[in-house]
């Protein structure tokens, strides 16, 4: 089933998401959220994009691995993650975002994360990632949190895009 997008200027989206439980079905949530990402084409959507305030986000880098072959295809969900550790080391990357759309903007996110997380069948991970994957679950934990990427750009670039999130505010 496909799910709504939840557009910039919602409050919904600076909300901070609740614990996913078994009772939650995460199964399901995940599932609807992967084929929502897939008819729209991102690499990522969170659980707060869809209007569903849990812990939990889907990642899909099949786009980028069709364009480039040294990206690994990664297709999972992530419930309840933690980020337990940040890399010193930063990098910018050109990020955009489902709930945001049209503005594309280079962000500065730690090159390295170490993460742990639960499957949507709660089993427990423990992983360290980089480059495009940790880039994406870092943006997606952002937004359990009620963090945009918008939040993490200089206040000048936030106030020379103001005129552009208005209008996607407005619509």
């Amino acid at each position: 089933m496909g799910l709504q997008i939840i557009i910039y200027g919602s409050p919904i989206l600076r909300k901070k998401s609740v614990k996913i439980t078994e009772n939650d079905n995460a199964a399901l949530i995940a599932e609807n959220l992967l084929n929502t990402l897939k008819n729209e084409g991102g690499l990522g959507l969170a659980g707060p994009q869809t209007g569903i305030l849990k812990r939990i986000f889907v990642m899909d880098t099949s786009p980028l691995a069709k364009e480039d072959s040294s990206i690994a295809k990664i297709e999972k969900a992530i419930v309840n993650p933690e980020i337990v550790n940040l890399s010193e080391k930063k990098e910018y990357y050109n990020e955009g975002c489902l709930s945001i759309p049209g503005i594309y903007e280079d962000v500065l996110r730690s090159e390295t994360i170490d993460v742990r997380y639960y499957d949507a069948n709660f089993n427990l991970f423990e992983e360290r990632l980089n480059g495009i994957e940790a880039r994406i679950f870092q943006h997606e934990f952002d937004h359990l949190e009620g963090v945009l990427f918008i939040d993490r750009l200089s206040s000048l670039r936030r106030k020379l895009l103001a005129g552009k999130l208005n209008k996607i505010k407005n619509r």
